[in-house]
């Protein structure tokens, strides 16, 4: 009996061990087979060069391709922001110490506990996910870590292929060996997308609570670190009850393991949850400008050299064939370079004086086939303690979308008698000329005639200016010559300004290619600062995120015309302000000068005049030329009044150094008190409008052309 049993126990032990024998060969021959149909089908040589393209990712990879896109913030002078550019992507990158603890372990809590634990990747969830692929015929569940997240974020897509996940697995090993744990959950929480356009756990807090992450509670911390996972599933604004459900669970996942006490997670549970979107900002003829500026400002930034003068046409095509490209490339830049861009414009200034000039055009409503208003308008106010731009108004005001013309800066105008102080009588000053000399205006043959027709015989320079005597301002200029006069625009950047307009209808603004409002206000405003030229811009100076400067504005003045001569026209230019073609429209209290123009046919009217602190420049015409309403040409003189008369509210006034004087005399810290009061300026008006360039100029010389 006994032997029975010990034969039967022998004969299941040898049959045991020939099944486990067999089921080995088995499993060999099924991995030999695995291996030879891996290597033999070409899976092995894929998978071989995925681990080279993922070595090659990390290993060029430094800190800063985990920040290469970042939203821009631009400021106005008082740290108010005027825009914010960003790209495809709404990014703010935040480093680990300002990182809140509780944001770290919320999302380890819920997305990979064991994340201080592994190397990259978790076996575990891997193989659940391989069996997943072996079961659906694709890739239908998670099994990420955090590194594999990032792996796949930063360098590869979204794509749920075989592939595409071994790629992800070895990228997160090399990802782990390269950056520390610290570096990797950094880089991840600044990365990841949290729907709605907004990428990193910054832009997260800005865009639904309108706060730095750093300000937020841990509830909504936990709300925030529930969308990730599916950001289409837990969009807060789309399935706000499925976020909140996430946040609970995240909640009760950090109760369990030990990160926060029971008080903290009853009171996150209770607190009720209010989603803040932060307003679009947006300031139109502010941010084209500062977009221009700012992207100029990186391109100097990356060694590109401005150029105004060419020695041909071929040449000027090169330059703007070279300037086009990188102005392009750095403008993208400027949306995803995560600058902090810091500016003197104020938007206090810039409402007023978009305030300001819409207020001249109520009756005014006519628009044409893109619903633009007809009758136009722009300005610009310079600091002239600093040369910067403080205000810039393009238009009047209308909500157009994708309608960008700033007027002030990009559409260039003939100038009328603007430009007499500038290429006429300040560069004939420098010759010798003095206000108080006598000169004649009388009829010239084959030249232009004043605006009313008549001459009034000998005058004084300053009631010919004052005046704006068509007839002595092209005599003189004859006598200058248009090289030598024009020469002095050239000095200062008149970007339109070639040898194309050397001729004797540029005394009267009759130019080919025009100027621009900014133009004329820079070239006034370098007779303010004693004949010394500052580049014009609105940008202070640009950081990265970190705060370390990486642009600063060069200041730096440059002599174009003589101190004496440039104070000499400053007090002729006082009169047209007390008895010549602006009368009545100077400021009480505070001396100011200045000079009107207008164009043939009255198709543009101008204004610019300065004072101490600032000097402001407005023109009034239509986008299509055409003749003015009487009514209309006296505008620009009523918009500077107004906007000057409010800005200097409160500012202590300054007279003008007297020629002859030159010592220095250094005028009180301008404070930027732009007045509160809204009180009304009554202004004495003249009935009398002066138009100064007649109609005997010589044909084609000084009409405007679009």
């Amino acid at each position: 009996m006994y032997n029975k049993s010990m034969k039967k126990g022998q004969k299941k032990k040898h049959r045991g061990l020939r099944l486990f024998v067999k089921f080995q060969i088995f499993l060999m021959i099924l991995i030999l087979g695995a291996v030879a149909y891996y290597y033999l089908s070409g899976y092995g040589a894929i998978v071989s060069e995925l681990k080279e393209e993922a070595s090659r990712y990390v290993a060029k990879s430094t800190p800063e391709t985990f920040k290469s896109t970042e939203t821009s913030i631009a400021y106005d002078v008082n740290d108010q922001v005027i825009s914010i550019m960003r790209g495809e992507k709404d990014v703010y990158y935040v480093e680990s110490q300002r990182i809140p603890t509780y944001c770290k372990q919320a999302i380890i809590s819920i997305e990979d506990k064991k994340f201080y634990k592994h190397h990259g990747i978790d076996y575990r969830a891997i193989i659940r996910a391989g069996l997943a692929i072996l079961r659906d015929g694709k890739v239908s569940q998670g099994g990420s870590t955090i590194t594999q997240q990032l792996a796949r974020t930063i360098f590869l897509n979204q794509d749920k292929t075989w592939q595409r996940k071994v790629e992800e697995i070895y990228i997160a090993l090399a990802l782990e060996e390269k950056y520390s744990k610290d570096q990797i959950l950094e880089f991840y929480l600044n990365n990841i997308y949290f729907a709605n356009g907004y990428y990193g756990i910054e832009a997260a807090s800005k865009g639904y609570f309108n706060k730095n992450v750093n300000q937020l509670s841990l509830s909504e911390i936990t709300f925030l670190c529930a969308i990730p996972n599916n950001p289409n599933n837990y969009d807060p604004y789309q399935h706000f009850d499925h976020t909140l459900t996430r946040r609970n669970r995240i909640l009760k996942n950090m109760l369990e393991d030990g990160v926060i006490s029971e008080d903290s997670y009853n009171s996150a549970m209770t607190e009720p949850i209010y989603l803040e979107t932060a307003e679009e900002v947006s300031n139109d003829n502010a941010e084209t400008y500062l977009f221009y500026c700012a992207t100029r400002a990186v391109m100097e930034m990356e060694g590109f050299e401005f150029r105004t003068e060419f020695a041909d046409d071929e040449d000027r095509q090169a330059y703007e064939e070279a300037y086009e490209e990188m102005y392009n490339t750095c403008n993208r830049k400027l949306f995803t370079g995560g600058y902090r861009i810091y500016t003197s414009l104020s938007l206090d200034m810039q409402q007023k004086l978009q305030q300001t000039v819409d207020s001249q055009f109520e009756n005014y409503q006519d628009v044409n086939e893109e619903g633009v208003y007809k009758l136009q308008a722009s300005a610009v106010c310079l600091d002239n303690n600093t040369g910067l731009v403080r205000a810039i108004v393009g238009g009047r005001k209308q909500n157009i979308p994708g309608y960008t013309l700033n007027r002030a800066y990009q559409s260039f105008r003939q100038p009328g008698s603007t430009i007499k102080p500038l290429i006429v009588y300040l560069p004939s000053i420098e010759n010798g000329l003095r206000a108080d000399d006598i000169v004649v205006d009388e009829k010239i043959e084959g030249g232009p005639a004043n605006a009313d027709g008549t001459y009034m015989g000998e005058m004084t320079v300053r009631r010919a200016v004052a005046l704006s005597r068509n007839t002595i301002a092209y005599r003189l200029f004859e006598q200058l010559t248009p090289q030598v006069g024009l020469s002095y625009l050239e000095a200062m950047d008149f970007s339109q300004v070639d040898a194309s307009e050397e001729n004797l209808a540029a005394a009267l603004g009759g130019l080919t290619h025009g100027v621009s409002v900014l133009e004329m206000v820079k070239g006034y405003a370098t007779i303010e600062n004693d004949g010394n030229y500052r580049e014009p811009t609105c940008i202070i100076k640009i950081t990265d995120s970190a705060g370390n400067v990486l642009y600063q504005t060069d200041r730096t003045e440059s002599v174009v015309y003589k101190m004496d001569a440039a104070r000499q026209m400053t007090d002729i230019l006082e009169s047209v302000l007390t008895e010549g073609t602006a009368k009545g429209y100077g400021l009480k209290g505070m001396p100011c000068a200045g000079k009107t123009g207008t164009t043939n046919d009255n198709k543009d009217s101008w204004f610019i005049g300065y004072t101490r602190y600032y000097t402001t420049g407005v023109w009034v015409g239509y986008d299509m030329p055409q003749t003015l309403p009487k009514t209309v040409l006296p505008t620009p003189m009523k918009i500077w009044n107004a906007y000057m008369t409010e800005i200097h509210e409160g500012l202590v006034p300054i007279d003008f150094i007297d020629p002859m004087v030159v010592e220095e005399l250094e005028p009180e810290p301008l404070e930027d008190n732009e007045g509160e009061q809204e009180e009304e300026t009554v202004v004495e008006e003249t009935t009398e409008v002066v138009t100064e360039n007649g109609e005997g100029a010589p044909a084609g010389n000084n009409e405007i052309e679009p």
